[in-house]
């Protein structure tokens, strides 16, 4: 029996096909039209339906790049199930090189949207309605934000059996649990029925090779256990992740020029020195120490620092080694783990 097309806006893609198609968001004053870029996988052979998004933040390129290579290497002929990719979704801010919309909301609170609201709810609306709702597993990529890096890692329902089996499966060097924020598209895509995984890896603007490569692994990973490709076609993941149920930031108690002494993935302990800042002239104004056990997952890429700004997050993990082999081979948002 020949599996059904895949609806998406006006088009229908054909099983073992896969088709580029734009689905209108606005005009701009010069009569141009704004279209959301969306590619359909959809398989010869029955299976899941899964959705990969990124970009949503107009400034975090390394979602683009993971959906590329993942698109690369799958054959419609030979998939099983469907799926949908936009590796785009704030076409306006990625085109302006800025993190948000034009008129400066955060499209990452926008979601649900709706279809008769303002540019990032009707964005959203589109979003929801074309590319999430008919799928039923999600990744939505992102990165840190400006002047600030993440180490790859998961951001999900650790406590709903199914989100934490993918995030397994991803195979990120860390999953956290976190809980879910009011108008991002992790929490509509979640009260709409899908399982959602939320990948962080790398910095705003950067294409970060460590954090594109753990990206394109992980997200053919969870195809992997859908059962979407082979396993065998999957890279198998270095060592299990650590789970986190907490984390937070070491703040700056001073002003100053900061010189961060560790890399993401290290495991530090309670007290140990992340750092000092100094002034202009090099004089040494304050150390900065971890506030508890765990692993970087973050830090700031900024020299010059304000009384209060966050340095370092840090994951708290139970029984941490001394030595994680997560950290990424070359070291070069939010405040707190609800960014995304």
């Amino acid at each position: 029996m020949v599996r059904e097309s895949f609806p998406i806006g006006s088009f229908r893609v054909r099983a073992g096909a896969s088709r580029e198609v734009e689905l209108p968001i606005t005009r701009l004053v010069t009569g141009a039209d704004v279209a959301l870029p969306v590619r359909v996988v959809h398989g010869k052979f029955d299976g899941p339906r899964m959705w990969v998004v990124a970009a949503t933040h107009g400034d975090e390129v390394v979602g683009v790049e993971v959906i590329r290579r993942v698109l690369a290497t799958l054959n419609a002929r030979t998939l099983r199930g469907t799926l949908v990719a936009v590796p785009i979704v704030n076409v306006l801010g990625f085109m302006a090189g800025d993190r948000y919309l034009p008129d400066r909301r955060d499209l990452n609170r926008c979601f649900p949207g709706s279809a008769r609201g303002s540019l990032g709810s009707r964005l959203a609306h589109l979003l929801m309605s074309q590319v999430v709702e008919p799928c039923e597993v999600g990744i939505d990529l992102h990165t840190g934000a400006y002047a600030r890096t993440n180490l790859p890692q998961i951001r999900a329902d650790l406590d709903d059996e199914r989100t934490r089996a993918l995030a397994q499966a991803f195979g990120a060097p860390v999953m956290l649990h976190a809980r879910l924020r009011d108008g991002s598209l992790r929490q509509a895509a979640r009260e709409r029925g899908s399982t959602v995984l939320l990948y962080e890896g790398g910095e705003a603007w950067r294409f970060d090779e460590w954090a594109i490569e753990a990206g394109v692994a992980g997200v053919r990973r969870v195809m992997a256990a859908l059962g979407m490709i082979e396993e065998s076609a999957a890279e198998p993941m270095a060592s299990p992740p650590v789970e986190s149920r907490a984390s937070g930031w070491v703040r700056a108690r001073h002003t100053g020029i900061v010189h961060l002494d560790v890399a993401l993935g290290a495991a530090v302990a309670e007290g140990d020195r992340l750092g000092s800042l100094s002034d202009s002239f090099g004089r040494r104004v304050h150390l900065v120490r971890a506030d508890r056990d765990g692993i970087v997952i973050g830090q700031s890429n900024a020299p010059l620092v304000n009384r209060g700004d966050a340095l370092v997050h840090i994951a708290s993990l139970a029984g941490v080694d001394r030595a994680l082999p997560a950290e990424p081979p070359d070291q070069p948002d939010a405040d707190d783990l609800l960014t995304h």
